[in-house]
């Protein structure tokens, strides 16, 4: 295999031009076409900690995994991360879909230099964060992005959090692992997009109101901010916030909308759903709300437990699973 750190054009959430990065593997193959699947990574808080920059990366591991199959892998980092500039607007689907579709446009370039072309369906896959990402991306696909020349192959999300203003209140209520860090770098990253809070001091306790928007600038690895706050919501929060993350209205209840229907739309591919029963990071209601949206819509999507693990491992063991699953949607065509 050849693995490469690719920066490529892109858009930010406002849509102004802005750079990104990625990680794509190609296998060692003769074959001048190359089927391609698109990895979406899940929440990074440190930049490096990245498919493209770190070689310990899960997401890096994931990449290599699904290019020992034969196939192409683009991993982008997303807009912020890795070599981009900035900060992360974390789970934007504008900046989510451009970083993943221009990422695919990128690869295409990267191949055609060696000779080569990517097929046009494309795979995609990713955890946690990356399982709304999955949709979302999809979606795109299946509209037309990427130029007309990509569309969409098959959908396979791990273990994502696809009821977002529910994760963001059961967060609030500390019925999840890491809620602390999970609703900090959540109400952070989402003030400097839209504004939920005028000041610090209206969400955060003292004294990490004085500290935790720096806490989150990329460049801070998870153990250090972890180190740093206190790991339940109630010890970092103010009240008032929480009930708002609880009973979210105005901007966060119009901006949560597009994340809690990442599901809700009509794939003409088949769809893969992978949790884990042990997961106490996202809760496996999560796959069955994404799966009955799906239902909605006329799709019967395969629902899979891979076992009674946790967030972390549940990738793991899913990732053999999803690639079993993308050999027989090609051979379904």
């Amino acid at each position: 295999m050849s693995a490469y750190r690719v920066v490529y054009r892109t858009t930010g959430s406002t849509g102004a031009p802005t750079t990104a990065s990625q990680l794509v593997v190609l296998p060692r193959s003769a074959a001048r076409r190359l089927p391609v699947v698109s990895w979406l990574h899940g929440t990074t808080v440190y930049r490096k900690d990245v498919a493209s920059e770190n070689p310990a990366s899960g997401d890096r591991l994931a990449a290599l995994l699904l290019a020992s199959t034969g196939r192409a892998v683009s991993a982008p980092d997303y807009i912020g991360l890795g070599s981009g500039p900035g900060l992360h607007p974390y789970g934007d689907p504008a900046a989510t879909v451009s970083a993943s579709v221009d990422g695919l446009r990128a690869a295409r370039a990267l191949v055609r230099l060696d000779g080569r072309e990517l097929e046009p369906r494309v795979q995609v896959s990713g955890f946690s964060q990356g399982g709304p990402a999955t949709m979302m991306v999809g979606r795109a696909l299946q509209e037309g992005a990427a130029d007309g020349y990509f569309r969409l192959g098959a959908l396979a999300p791990v273990s994502g959090p696809f009821h977002l203003s529910a994760f963001e209140a059961a967060a609030a209520d500390d019925e999840i692992d890491k809620s602390g860090l999970y609703l900090a770098y959540f109400a952070t990253a989402w003030n400097r997009m839209y504004g939920l809070y005028r000041s610090p001091s209206e969400a955060f306790k003292p004294p990490y109101d004085q500290e935790v928007e720096s806490l989150f600038d990329g460049n801070h690895t998870t153990e250090e901010i972890a180190d740093a706050l206190p790991p339940a919501s109630k010890d970092l929060f103010t009240a008032d916030f929480l009930d708002k993350v609880r009973e979210p209205s105005g901007v966060l209840k119009r901006r949560l909308r597009p994340l809690d229907t990442t599901c809700d739309w009509k794939p003409d591919v088949p769809v893969g759903i992978f949790y884990a029963r042990g997961d106490k990071d996202v809760d496996p209601v999560n796959s069955a709300y994404c799966a009955a949206q799906l239902r909605h819509q006329g799709v019967a999507a395969r629902v899979r437990d891979v076992g009674d693990v946790d967030h972390s491992a549940s990738v793991g063991l899913a990732l053999p699973e999803v690639i079993r699953f993308f050999d027989a949607a090609t051979k379904a065509g």
